[in-house]
């Protein structure tokens, strides 16, 4: 059964990460490639899991040297992007290079972050947004990063894995109106997902 929490006893030492790490890497590329999915022209939902989040910690304590005391910080960031089981987790990023177009784009979308919805045939599952901080400014302006919850329920989940329909991922909201159909591989990458 795959683990919903990372605990320090699950971190490796820096030295012994560090000789791993291209390895580990090249794993997590090959894990990653199954959990992404563009929407619209600019989103692109990074669906996590216990595997993505376990990479990311070990990244930054590599990257930033923070120790022990870092670690207490990253599991209390990362965790909580983990699926619990009964829920895909997605962090979304809006990925435009020119930062002028960027501005410009995020000024229109405040709220987007509610308006996410993973469809699967008929069913509707509306994303619920993290809320460790707001994701939109009170002039309108959206972050480029999104952490988005799907909560499923045990009918939804069954015709996830089932493969009833298509699951369908967007945005309801008006000035980004954007779906992508989530093709068969990612859709069996997320399934795992489910406890």
């Amino acid at each position: 059964m795959t683990p919903r929490k990372i605990d320090a006893s699950m971190i490796v030492p820096l030295a012994e990460y560090t000789g791993q790490r291209a390895e580990r890497r090249k794993r997590i590329t090959e894990i990653k490639k199954n959990r992404r999915l563009e929407v619209g022209p600019f989103a692109t939902f990074y669906f996590e899991s216990y595997d993505t989040m376990l990479h990311q910690v070990h990244e930054m304590l590599f990257i930033e040297k923070g120790g022990a005391e870092q670690l207490v910080d990253e599991l209390a960031a990362y965790n909580p992007l983990i699926p619990q089981g009964t829920e895909l987790v997605a962090t979304v990023m809006f990925e435009i290079d020119d930062p002028i177009r960027r501005a410009r784009v995020l000024a229109t979308l405040g709220g987007v972050e509610h308006r996410a919805f993973i469809r699967v045939g008929s069913a509707v599952v509306r994303g619920v947004p993290e809320d460790d901080q707001e994701r939109s400014r009170d002039d309108g302006k959206a972050s480029s990063v999104q952490f988005i919850r799907f909560p499923f329920t045990a009918a939804e989940i069954a015709a996830f894995r089932g493969g009833e329909g298509d699951a369908v991922v967007g945005f309801d909201h008006p000035n980004y109106g954007h779906m992508a159909v989530m093709p068969a591989a990612v859709r069996q990458a997320l399934a795992a997902d489910f406890a």
